[in-house]
């Protein structure tokens, strides 16, 4: 999840992940699945003219109703922070194993591009705060805390157990979740915990918490579970008494789970759908966020009906893609607020709106995307200039809005390419002999 930051007061603040979610961890391979041969996606609506320029046809899938016990809305508006693209739901947590004494926090965003649910500690009630919630402990009795390191910062905090709910689905147990900015900023491990600054509040996040429901089904993985990789590579803390922390190895059971794996249904993946919106942007936008996906799902409203679908890597990625000759890693991250890649083509923007991209027309571009299976499909996206789509300072939902990413090996999809489609995300069930990880549109 990557969320470009605009010096525009207030509006476009934003909070910038590395582009592999949580880049803390390695990229693992997987093997097998996928569809066939190559093809390529389509539309019925015409192609638009703007500004001198054109642009592709947009997408034109409706969301269903979010009425089902396995779905929630998503919203697109100004939020808790007047941030753009900015999809979120609501999240329940209760202490661990029960459904008693629960909470329900809303405009907590919707990342596939990172896994587990983080909270910020001051959207939570005391009782869950001191002690509804307990804190994880390894077996030395030290605390567990994490680092989820971002590109232009961090997020700090203690790693804890809850039953979390959404719409009508529930974790089986308590799950591990952080909770952001709990920890005095003087147990920050230096060095260790990322560069840049901290990002522990709901202004700095632009939302009350992250809700990652990518293709892993935990935030690290074998990477912080192995002693060898962890000592250098670990997102995760001990922490003696609540200070002096240090990295340290952390077992699969303990890191911060995908609350979606853990539902007691629906748990093997994730649909996202958005309504198409305006080129020129819309005040808000409201989606519906799917759980599960038959033929392993138990209900009639999630068939995977991708017109093509792509094996990835661990966290989701096509590796295998290509952009402009060159093969770029890409991925279809719901937590990124614009389309980021490298163009030298494209004019950027002055300092109101540094990151995105500002085109005197309307701009298309093509990208044919590739996982680990032989399918390939190229997609065309539009881009107008930001300073175009932020002149109307009441739309928050853009579809057609581009940045800028450092180096030129990765390609962002971010939320624009979300609007009119349904997309896809099966959840990685390879270490119990289960499906490998998968997206689809």
């Amino acid at each position: 999840m990557r969320t470009m930051q605009s010096h525009i007061a207030g509006k476009f603040r934003g909070w910038v992940q590395a582009v592999v979610a949580v880049a803390l961890v390695s990229v693992i391979a997987a093997c097998g699945g996928g569809g066939g041969g190559d093809s390529s996606s389509s539309s019925n609506n015409s192609s638009t003219t703007l500004n001198g320029g054109s642009l592709p046809a947009s997408p034109t899938q409706q969301p269903i109703a979010a009425t089902a016990a396995n779905t929630v809305p998503i919203t697109v508006g100004p939020g808790v922070n007047g941030v753009i693209n900015i999809p979120t739901v609501s999240v329940t947590v209760c202490p661990p194993g029960t459904t008693s004494n629960c909470q329900t926090i809303n405009n907590i965003q919707v990342d596939t591009g990172s896994f587990g649910l983080r909270l910020v500690s001051s959207v939570l009630n005391s009782s869950l705060l001191n002690g509804g919630l307990p804190i994880s402990t390894l077996t030395s009795g030290a605390q567990l805390a994490e680092c989820a390191t971002f590109a232009d910062g961090y997020t700090w905090g203690t790693v804890r157990t809850a039953t979390v709910q959404i719409g009508g689905e529930t974790t089986a147990t308590g799950i591990p979740i952080q909770i952001i900015g709990d920890k005095a900023s003087s147990t920050v491990p230096s060095p260790g915990c990322g560069s840049g600054s901290a990002e522990n509040t709901v202004s700095d996040l632009g939302a009350n918490g992250i809700l990652g429901i990518g293709t892993a089904p935990n935030d690290c993985g074998a990477t912080c579970a192995n002693a060898g990789t962890a000592a250098n590579y670990s997102n995760y803390f001990s922490c003696p008494g609540g200070t002096s922390c240090t990295r340290t190895a952390v077992p699969l059971a303990q890191q911060v789970a995908n609350p979606v794996a853990n539902f007691t249904a629906d748990n093997n993946g994730v649909i996202v759908q958005m309504p198409p919106v305006s080129n020129t942007g819309a005040a808000s936008a409201t989606g519906t966020l799917v759980f599960g996906i038959t033929p392993a799902g138990t209900q009639s409203n999630n068939a995977l009906a991708a017109a093509q679908t792509f094996t990835t890597d661990a966290f989701g990625n096509m590796n295998n893609s290509v952009f402009n000759g060159t093969t770029v890693q890409a991925f279809f991250d719901s937590g990124s607020n614009a389309y980021f890649f490298a163009d030298s083509s494209l004019a950027q923007c002055g300092s109101n709106f540094a990151g995105f991209y500002c085109p005197s027309a309307a701009q298309t571009r093509s990208i044919t995307l590739g996982g680990l299976s032989s399918t390939r499909a190229s997609v065309s996206i539009g881009i107008l200039s930001a300073s175009t789509l932020f002149s109307n300072s009441s739309n928050y939902a853009f579809n057609d809005l581009a940045g800028q990413i450092g180096g030129s090996s990765s390609f962002d999809l971010g939320l624009p390419f979300f609007y009119g489609r349904h997309v896809y995300y099966g959840i990685d069930q390879t270490l119990s002999g289960g499906q490998t990880p998968y997206v689809g549109f």
